[in-house]
């Protein structure tokens, strides 16, 4: 696997989450994520189901988190090598404990420490929807594809926890939900890739809260709190949390408080 590995800087960008943030957040979440990761696996089982049988000799978990998935894609894939790999290194040190892959490295989506031509397929699943430069994922997922190989990932767009973000408009002007990038941008940058888009969708994923104190605890053991530029600083007062909680109680639906979740599914492959 060594010589999959080549040195690559980081990449951050300007007005955006930073990327010590994302990976210090993530990194704190190690311990706790997969107590409430329920959406992260069923979003991440049915992008396995859609992958590739056989011929495949090298797979990498971009943004592999706990490990959870690099330990799927071992079982799918057991003749294969694998690696995974992290922005946080508090999660890769989580993950190394479990197994899985062969290598567990840290690196960044949009400049991977991989050699060219190297990999059959990339999977990533929930990650690069922190990435800022999506289009640098997609060049680099091309680089490192073989000939025929499969960039395999989901991500999160515009519309996330759109509840949320309304409620809490009700009560300031600040920035208190993460932001993502729309649909439409993720078509656009797939079509100028040089990758042929086997499938590229919108499924939104609905879950449910008891309460509003849930849904915010959940977000921070996931480490997807917000992140964005422009968030308030400090402590929330008792009385916007109290204006929160009221504004969100009108949405709330027999089965609970909702939380929508748009989902990005897509399938590319390198033109063999």
């Amino acid at each position: 696997m060594a010589e999959m590995i080549a040195e690559r800087p980081p990449v951050s960008a300007p007005g955006l989450p930073d990327k010590r943030e994302v990976a210090a957040s993530f990194s704190r979440a190690a311990a706790s994520y997969d107590a409430v990761a329920e959406l992260q696996r069923q979003v991440g089982e049915a992008l396995l189901k859609s992958l590739p049988k056989g011929g495949i000799e090298r797979w990498v978990d971009l943004g592999c988190g706990t490990g959870y998935f690099s330990r799927q894609l071992a079982q799918r894939f057991p003749a294969a090598e694998g690696l995974a790999l992290d922005i946080a290194e508090g999660m890769l040190q989580h993950a190394r404990r479990h197994g899985g892959a062969q290598d567990f490295i840290a690196g960044d989506a949009e400049a991977l420490p991989l050699r060219d031509g190297s990999v059959d397929i990339l999977f990533s699943s929930l990650a690069v929807q922190w990435c800022p430069d999506f289009a640098a994922v997609l060049g680099e997922a091309r680089r490192v594809l073989r000939p025929g190989g499969v960039f395999a990932f989901t991500s999160l767009c515009a519309g996330t926890l759109q509840e949320l973000r309304d409620s809490w408009e009700q009560v300031d002007g600040f920035v208190h939900v993460n932001r993502f990038r729309p649909f439409e941008q993720y078509q656009h940058l797939c079509a100028g890739s040089g990758l042929r888009a086997l499938q590229l969708e919108q499924v939104p994923q609905r879950l449910f809260f008891s309460d509003l104190r849930r849904l915010t605890h959940d977000l921070k053991a996931l480490g997807a709190h917000n992140l964005n530029p422009g968030r308030p600083g400090g402590l929330t007062g008792r009385a916007r949390m109290l204006a929160l909680i009221e504004a969100y109680e009108r949405l709330r639906q027999p089965q609970g408080l909702p939380a929508t979740y748009q989902v990005v599914q897509g399938i590319l492959q390198k033109e063999a």
